[in-house]
């Protein structure tokens, strides 16, 4: 087990800031990126589609100085959704090849192509996945590494236990491997290492920072929030997923009774779909570590003081 060769000597903490679909856009990414940990958008909140190219060039120009402490930035990455209503990807990945992106990550669709594509200059591809059998299906078509969400991760969760998870896709690949659900502490990030994987990733907590693209009654309620205001499920994009409970309450819905949705009318598309989390909030079962909105540097701060502490407690156990 070890990070992927571009991450090596990069990273401040073994952390990649997921990308969050709406909220994430460059001002958040370079913070993240500034702060020692990767920064990371989906390549739809570029919209038109022309503002993908415009968003990497911001990117990049911001990452090649070193910060003011003089840390050189950590890479950043690009999340592709890899599913046949996504009409994009085709040139979005094209942006990303010739802009020579360091990091994709795919979600919803392991293809052969696109992890070729991105190799094909040096990049590696990361694909996030919920269950074993995704995992070997994204590695043998050719992914670098995995994203293993678990129980608990906001927006598109899985159902199993990290712990599970891990130790089943260990018994087989050692390659890169992060760990996604619930985690918003220094602590949670020693606890995926130990666990298995080489790194945490991280969404809800980077919702509630200054430089996320977030409504500020989100962020508010993330930060009042807890792990039982999260409800989980598939009405909302045709994919289970985690969401805050009062956001689905404000839209009129009982959390408590909710349909269910047809997988098959998901559509990553269409410019009405980005109503699912403009107004529906999706958020992780570790919201209850939040303790207000802060900077991107002052959160990645605490937690890698957390991180730090926790390593000292386990070598004096």
């Amino acid at each position: 087990m070890a990070l992927p060769p571009i991450l090596q000597g990069r990273l401040r903490l073994p952390l990649i800031g997921a990308p969050l679909f709406i909220i994430s856009h460059p001002a958040l990414v370079i913070a993240q990126a500034r702060a020692g940990i990767v920064g990371a958008f989906p390549a739809l909140n570029a919209r038109p589609a022309e503002q993908l190219d415009e968003w990497l060039c911001e990117i990049e120009e911001a990452l090649r100085a070193p910060g003011p402490d003089g840390r050189t930035a950590a890479p950043f990455a690009v999340n592709q959704i890899v599913h046949r209503s996504n009409k994009r990807l085709e040139a979005d990945l094209a942006v990303c090849v010739r802009r020579k992106v360091p990091i994709v990550i795919t979600s919803l669709g392991a293809v052969e192509e696109v992890n070729q594509a991105v190799h094909s200059y040096g990049g590696i591809v990361l694909h996030d996945v919920i269950n074993d059998r995704f995992a070997r299906k994204a590695i043998e078509k050719g992914a670098d590494g995995l994203v293993a969400v678990a129980a608990g991760a906001g927006g598109h969760a899985g159902t199993l236990s990290p712990f599970a998870l891990i130790a089943e896709i260990r018994r087989w690949f050692d390659g890169p491997l992060f760990l996604s659900g619930a985690i918003a502490t220094g602590a949670g990030i020693l606890a995926a290492q130990a666990a298995g994987a080489d790194g945490a990733y991280v969404g809800s907590a980077f919702i509630a920072t200054d430089e996320a693209r977030a409504d500020e009654r989100y962020k508010a309620a993330l930060v009042a929030g807890r792990a039982q205001d999260i409800v989980y499920s598939n009405l909302f994009t045709g994919i289970h997923g985690n969401y805050l409970r009062a956001s689905i309450e404000a839209a009129g819905l009982d959390p408590d009774n909710l349909p269910q949705s047809d997988p098959s009318k998901m559509d990553f598309g269409a410019e009405s779909g980005a109503k699912a989390w403009r107004d529906i909030w999706g958020a992780g079962q570790g919201i209850g570590s939040l303790d207000g909105v802060v900077p991107v540097a002052d959160l990645v701060d605490r937690l890698a003081g957390e991180y730090a502490a926790a390593r000292q407690r386990l070598s004096l156990a």
